[in-house]
Formats: C-alpha cells, structure tokens, sequence
C-alpha cells in the first residue's frame, strides 16, 4: 500500500449525520438563479435589490475562502466592491478573500461538526465538495460554477521539440507513456492526494489504459506503471509543482532532478508563461480524448445557518464574479468561463496550439468512489505499507447479520478482509492477530501469522501472502471467551512500534464489534496513557479501528485512536470492511511524511 487520504468510497452510517454535500452545477449567466438551502429559489437578477449608490451605515461582512490559483481574481473583485460601494440590502458589501489550498479545507470541512469561519468556499474542483458530502461532513451547497480550465502536459521547449518530432496529437496513455520510454520524459505533477489536478489527470491516464489494454489486469498493470514512474518526481502541491521546472529552456539544469514537463492546468501554463522571472515558456499539450478540468464551484457553506443578509450578500458577490466585470478579471488571469468553452487567446498564451484538440470535449467526471478506489491504487503502488491487523473472535462475532442470509459477522468481516489483502502489493507487509481472552496462556491474543513481506516464500516454495489467506480463512469466533480489546492493542501497538520499518506506511488495524469486557484487563484511561508514551510523531504508527455492530464502542474507540494519529470508524455493512480500510490507510498515508 502507499500513500492515502481523499474521497471515500463508502456511505459512512447516516445515524445522527446530517444531509451533506447537495450539489447542483450552474453555470453563472448575466441572469442567474441560484437554488439555496431547504430547496428555496432567489432570483438573482440586476434591479432585484439595491445595489448601487453610495455606502451608509453599516456594511455586511462576507467571508470567502479560494484556491490560491482563483484567490487573486476573487480578490480584484472584492477590492472593486468597496470601491464601488457595492450594496447589498442597502449596505455596502465587505468582502474577506483568504486563500487556502482545497485539500486543507475539504479535511476540516469534512469533519463534524465543523466550526466554520467563512460562509462561502470556492475550491478548484467539486470533488473536493463531493468528498466532504461523502464523509457526512459540514453541509455545502455548490451553487455554481464561476470558471473552468482544462488539464494538459505541460513541457520545456527541449522537451516540446522532442515531442513535436512525432507530428501527432496523442492520447493520455500516451502522455503518461513518454516518461518511460526510452531516456524518459522527466514528467512531473502534484501529488493526487493533495491535489485536484494530479487526481484528475490520474484518473484520465487510468480511463485510457482501460479503452487499450486488453483486460483490466492489464490495464491495472499500465496504470500503476504510470503511478511509480510519475511518483518519483511528484511535488507535495500544486503550488510547489511549477517549482520542479529548469529556469533555462533546455531542461537540463540541476541535472536529472529537474522536470522537462508536468501535468497541469491550462491557468496553470497561463500563469507561468505570463508571469515574470518564472523560466521559458512552457508549450502545451492537450489529450486527443476528452479531457479533465477544473471547476471552481462557488459553495455555500451550512447555509441553513447562515443569516438572511448572509444569504443574500453570497449571492450578491456571485453575480458581480459571473458578471462582465468578473469573468474579465478571471480571463486576464487564465480562466475559461464556467461552461468550458475554449478561448483562444487564453489557450496560446498558455502554449496551446494546432493540431492539439484543446477544446476536446468533457466526460462525466469520476464519482467519488471511484476517485477513492483509484487514489488507494495510487497509493498502494507508490508506497509500500507495514499493517499488522488484529481481529475480534470474541463469541459476539458469531452473531448473524439482518438481510444477509443467517451469514454472521465474523463471515462478512473475513470475506472483505480477505478481499483487502488482494489490495496489498508482494513489497507489502501484513500480518494477522486475533483476540479474544485467555488463548495463549493469560494472554488475550494470539499472532496467526507474522507481519512480513506477502512476496516472501516459505520452505514449502508459497507466499506469504498464501500463508495469510489460509490464516484469515481460518479466522472463527471463540466460544465462552470475552473481548480483551485493551490489552491486545495495547501488545499490537507497541510490537508495531518497536518493529517499525523506514520508508513504509506502518499502521495498526483493530476490528471489533464490542467493548472491551475482560475483567482482569487494564482500563481505558491507562491504555490511553500507555499509547500515548508508546506512539513517536517521528515514526508514527496511526491506529485505525473498526467497529461493526451496536455493541461496539465507539467512543472508547475514539478515545484509543487519538494519541495515534489514527482513525476510528463505525463500520454499518461487515462486507464493505476492505473499503473502509481502504480509505482510512488512504488518509494515514496522505498525513505520514514522506
């Protein structure tokens, strides 16, 4: 496994959540109707409210947070506003741009409850809205879209000419191909844990192999050869990735640790081919297929608890960014409108040019399950994860599941485990526990097979990953025992810990469906305690716990995790256990250093 974090693939269990994301697209005109919260219409239309004319009284503040590459032009028309004295319900309209990278945000927003400073969030792409919604977060409301921009490769002039020399246009696969043939195109991007951009060029790459490979094995195999190649030169952000280019046009400055090309937007090439003092020109290249492109959807945030002169001051201030004035200043800065259509003068400047299709069309853009799935085999390949997984054999886990044919939960959870073991790459390390009380001696645990590389061979010529399945398979609820929760991970902590391994993810997995009921067991309040003297920031070793069932508890649960930098996780359907692994290892790994 490798790095993880990003949109999740599973509905988390609705109990006590509130309806999350309620997304609808719209694409800002001169005339616009924005629908708001509860299914309610305001009819934005020039001449519906006062809003010009000199400022009396008092203003209405309106908090905004942007994606640093939108922020300036958000900006410029906030700044126009008070200048102009724009009105909204008779008062001069304040607007607080604050720019703030979109991954941060989706990850506070995503957390409930989120105590939300601003009332409007305008990130660069609407997965990131999708991913809060996903996650039963903070409630948004993507009311519409302000801009767009394609993504592209973006090259040094070296590195063009080379790719010139074929005389076609290409194919994403093809893109992503050129870093590893021959001496390889040194291509580069953001990492698609933290960036939109990285993420949606990721998915493109993975949707053309698919369409050229002859099955999905093939593909799959395509797709994660893409994945170490563009790895090894990822930046951390997208406002780190520009920074990777030569300062000369040649490419070969700082020798091979420059890139020639990146993965980008088209403001993105905009911006640096305009801007000053940023090196050469970077030329264009946009995929024959349909392309991928950012959004920036302007996102109401909780608006069932923003106030009226809110609502209406968020409306105000999106009808001057759709007005002629705002997409202005979005065109001077490298923004297409939000309907996507290509703008020429906007396309060369960024080093757009014939024959590349740069007004291709668009596909439906991934779902959020799909992103998640594809960001856990980016993951999975790049970084190689030490996960030691304890299971619960408790008598509880013998218990049958509503709907599931008499099937019980230790069936269920041993069925998905057994399917997230094939997520796990042979340069992985996994291992198994189980635990209930009193099965080695006084201890409450027993190891079923150690923590060490799946690729490994045994004596008998199999792998361990052989060895694993039969021990997962073997996995049965222990009769007349009880769960001693506490003092195993407490013992499976503290192994991880002192057999943790450079350079990979290295977690704990706990899976339970109830309290700890060992009476001879150690409290609550010490094995937190013990953790927390046990966990290193240096070389962490996140915790990341399961609860299925009523019975499991998850406040202690919640509890245990946080001195870890884990996770905790309440687990509805046994079968989606592999997903929900899935995602946790994906947010650990995006947290770990690198």
């Amino acid at each position: 496994m490798g790095r993880h974090s990003l949109p999740d693939g599973l509905e988390p269990d609705a109990t006590g959540a509130r309806t999350g994301s309620r997304r609808r697209t719209v694409v800002i005109s001169t005339a616009l109707v924005l629908a708001v919260a509860a299914g309610s219409v305001v009819a934005l239309r020039s001449g519906l409210l006062p809003f010009s004319g000199p400022c009396g009284g008092d203003s209405v503040p309106l908090a905004v947070v942007a994606s640093p590459d939108i922020a300036p032009a958000v900006e410029a028309m906030a700044d126009k506003a008070r200048k102009n004295a724009t009105r909204t319900d008779g008062k001069c309209l304040d607007v607080k741009v604050t720019s703030r990278v979109s991954y941060e945000v989706a990850d506070s927003l995503g957390q409930r409850p989120a105590q939300s400073e601003f009332q409007v969030w305008i990130p660069d792409s609407s997965l990131w809205v999708d991913r809060v919604g996903a996650e039963r977060g903070t409630p948004l409301t993507a009311a519409g879209t302000i801009a767009s921009s394609p993504i592209g490769l973006g090259a040094v002039p070296g590195a063009a000419k080379a790719l010139d020399r074929s005389d076609r246009d290409f194919s994403w696969s093809e893109l992503s191909g050129t870093a590893g043939s021959g001496d390889g195109l040194r291509l580069g991007m953001a990492d698609p844990a933290h960036s939109a951009t990285g993420l949606l060029a990721l998915a493109r790459i993975s949707a053309s192999n698919a369409k050229r490979a002859k099955d999905g094995d093939e593909a799959n195999i395509r797709t994660a050869a893409a994945a170490k190649l563009l790895y090894q030169r990822a930046a951390d952000s997208d406002g780190q990735v520009l920074a990777t280019l030569p300062h000369d046009g040649s490419g070969a400055q700082g020798s091979s640790r420059r890139n020639e090309a990146l993965l980008l937007s088209e403001q993105a090439a905009h911006a640096h081919n305009t801007g000053q003092d940023t090196g050469p020109d970077l030329e264009l290249f946009s995929p024959r297929e349909s392309s991928a492109q950012l959004d920036y959807p302007y996102t109401l945030v909780d608006d069932d608890q923003l106030t009226a002169a809110q609502t209406r001051a968020a409306n105000r201030f999106m009808t001057l960014l759709g007005g002629v004035e705002g997409q202005r200043a979005l065109r001077e800065r490298g923004f297409r409108a939000g309907n996507g259509e290509a703008n020429e003068k906007i396309t060369r400047a960024a080093g757009g040019r014939v024959p590349q299709p740069y007004s291709a069309g668009l596909d439906a853009p991934p779902s959020t399950k799909e992103l998640q799935a594809l960001l856990g085999k980016w993951t999975s390949t790049v970084q190689s994860a030490r996960i030691a997984t304890v299971v619960d054999a408790s008598p509880s886990m013998a218990n049958q599941i509503p709907g599931w044919g008499g099937r019980s939960r230790m069936e269920l959870a041993r069925n998905s485990l057994l399917k997230a073991v094939d997520m796990f790459t042979p340069d992985d390390e996994v291992g198994l526990w189980k635990f209930s009380t009193l099965l080695d001696g006084t201890k409450d645990y027993v190891e079923l097979s150690p923590t060490t590389r799946l690729g490994d061979r045994g004596e008998d010529g199999g792998t361990h990953r052989d060895e694993l399945t039969d021990a997962f398979s073997s996995l049965a609820p222990v009769p007349d025992g009880a769960a001693g929760l506490y003092d195993t991970t407490l013992a499976a902590y503290e192994q991880a810990t002192k057999r943790y391994v450079n350079g990979k993810l290295n977690a704990v997995v706990i899976v339970t469906d109830g309290a700890d009921d060992d009476l001879n067991s150690i409290g609550l309040d010490q094995l937190v305690d013990e953790l927390q003297k046990a966990a290193d920031p240096a070389r962490p070793v996140p915790l990341i716990a399961l609860a299925i069932g009523p019975e499991a508890d998850q406040s202690a649960l919640d509890r245990m995790v946080a001195p870890t930098g884990g996770s905790a996780h309440r687990v509805s359907d046994p079968s989606q256990i592999h997903e929900v692994i899935l995602k946790a290892i994906t947010k650990a790994g995006a947290a770990g250093p690198r």
